[in-house]
């Protein structure tokens, strides 16, 4: 399975540079490269390096992903949990391909001109919220490491700590991922989504605090 994980990163990324690498030709000189809060494009960029910034992303998250695991310090390592490490990479590796898409479609859209068919901005953040529902989903068998999770003082200093505040994070960024993907289906305004994004991200951190301080007057560490 493991393996299985690493040719699907790795032929994602391949696909990526070869669907850019394609459509370069044609692409006008400016394509849009992000968009605001409010879903709108407001910021272009040439094409000559805007075009290759997620494929290159998707490259360097290979690279790191690959070597990460030996950098790890003894009781920090990435094995206890190394499926659900590859499993990740391949959620990030797929958002890179994702957003490009998104790039390419929102030029096309442009250099078409008249009526859009797809509200890019609200797909873009629907996207977003699949992936970070994804990523909720395996939170809870993230084990305690310097890389990926909740890394902050109170979760890295307790194994206990760490659990029980990623199974909180995995449970709310499933949860805000489907009231977020409501909200972009239903036309409610999108920084209510992002709203709903940083809730579930910052509630496990705040919880990690108080859980380990709690703990500690107990004397339960």
């Amino acid at each position: 399975m493991n393996r299985s994980y690493w040719i699907i990163a790795i032929v994602l990324t391949a696909f990526t540079w070869g669907v850019s690498a394609w459509f370069y030709p044609g692409l006008p000189q400016s394509i849009p490269t992000h968009w605001n809060i409010h879903g709108k494009v407001d910021g272009y960029g040439d094409k000559r390096w805007a075009l290759f910034l997620m494929p290159l992303g998707t490259t360097a998250t290979l690279v790191l992903f690959r070597f990460l695991p030996a950098l790890s310090p003894k009781q920090f390592e990435v094995d206890s949990f190394r499926s659900t490490y590859l499993f990740i990479l391949v959620i990030v590796v797929g958002l890179f391909v994702y957003l490009q898409m998104m790039i390419l479609l929102a030029t096309w859209q442009e250099v078409r001109g008249g009526d859009k068919w797809l509200d890019l901005g609200r797909a873009l953040v629907g996207g977003m919220f699949v992936f970070f529902g994804l990523m909720g989903n395996v939170m809870g068998k993230v084990r305690k490491n310097f890389y990926i999770g909740i890394r902050v003082p109170w979760t890295l200093a307790s194994d206990r700590v760490w659990n029980d505040t990623h199974r909180l994070a995995a449970w709310l960024m499933v949860l805000g991922s489907v009231v977020g993907f409501v909200i972009v289906l239903t036309g409610l305004p999108l920084p209510l989504a992002f709203g709903v994004l940083i809730a579930s991200a910052l509630i496990p951190v705040v919880y990690s605090f108080f859980h380990y301080k709690a703990l500690e007057r107990r004397g339960a560490l």
